[in-house]
């Protein structure tokens, strides 16, 4: 063989080598992402590990849920679910709205007429987001119920010398959920490297209340600037004391009005139901022609209008 022959052969097996060292190192690139996804499916949107078999649990709609991540209204869902503390992943949560929501549309639809259907499925929809707000504002509530009791214990471990990554971290042992769940994330992240203001700051935003945002802010300053912060602390839990009984007063004159707000349209829906007893068919008959159904969509935006007005007028901040 001449030495061009022998020189193209030369670079053809070292190509073949590059081609297949790369194609072994895209495989098990792949392999350990997939591997770190699966266990990262492993655990809840809350943070905590799962339970079940092994100490994990079984995570349901697994491809649905990798799928779904990769949208923007997946993240969103992700992070909505991961402030609510649930043990569901994006992907449990939105097969189970989509089957409630077919559910409710079917029964709607057989029981008034098939035109409250997809109203019925919007409403289901709406609804499931509502009761996310609605866990997510209960979990703040709690983790501002404890904060009295984590500015305490922030101000005894600093006061015997303890550092603030160490404090938080006792903290997270000593406090019960969400405190404690929450406390732990903090403390695993400050394990990981990341900065003490950025993980509080995470921390304020996953859970936002004006408590919060002052316990973090003492923490962040204290930890850039020194200063004072054990007197600092312990004001501030006299402080959170007296908002936090501020609160459950408030909590327990407002509790009538938002009985009230959804109240209103429960009535609505009743009064729907009793007509369609009364005279059967009598729905389907009203929304065949496009006055009647355009008369039943403006009384129930009426309705949702009394709701959304009244939950208003029932806000107080504090």
């Amino acid at each position: 063989m001449t030495p061009p022959t022998l020189l193209a052969l030369g670079a053809t097996l070292l190509a073949c080598i590059f081609a297949i060292a790369a194609a072994h190192s895209l495989a098990s690139g792949r392999a350990r992402r997939q591997d770190l996804v699966d266990r990262l499916d492993a655990y809840p949107a809350g943070g905590g590990p799962a339970t079940g078999t092994g100490g994990t649990r079984a995570r349901r709609f697994a491809a649905v849920d990798r799928r779904l991540r990769r949208t923007r209204l997946g993240r969103s869902v992700h992070l909505r679910l991961s402030a609510t503390g649930l043990d569901l992943t994006a992907g449990e949560f939105t097969v189970y709205v989509a089957v409630v929501a077919a559910a409710l549309w079917l029964l709607a639809a057989s029981t008034l007429a098939p035109f409250f259907g997809p109203i019925a499925a919007l409403v289901a929809i709406y609804g499931a987001l509502i009761f996310l707000n609605w866990q997510r504002q209960k979990r703040i509530e709690a983790f501002i119920n404890q904060l009295p009791d984590v500015a305490r214990l922030l101000a005894n471990a600093t006061a015997a010398g303890l550092a603030l990554r160490t404090s938080l971290a006792m903290a997270a042992e000593e406090l019960e959920a969400p405190a404690g769940e929450e406390l732990s994330r903090v403390a695993d992240q400050l394990a990981l490297g990341r900065s003490v203001d950025d993980a509080l700051d995470e921390l304020a935003t996953r859970l936002p209340s004006r408590e919060l945002i002052v316990l973090v802010t003492t923490l962040v300053l204290s930890n850039k600037a020194g200063g004072t912060v054990v007197s600092s602390l312990r004001n501030l839990t006299k402080t959170l004391e007296d908002r936090k009984e501020t609160r459950r007063e408030i909590r327990t004159m407002l509790s009538e009005v938002n009985a009230t707000a959804f109240t209103v349209p429960l009535l609505g829906l009743g009064s729907l139901i009793l007509v369609n007893a009364s005279n059967e068919g009598a729905l389907a008959r009203v929304t065949d022609s496009g006055i009647g159904r355009a008369l039943v969509l403006i009384a129930l935006a009426l309705y949702g209008i009394g709701f959304f007005v009244i939950r208003r007028l029932g806000r107080i901040e504090v």
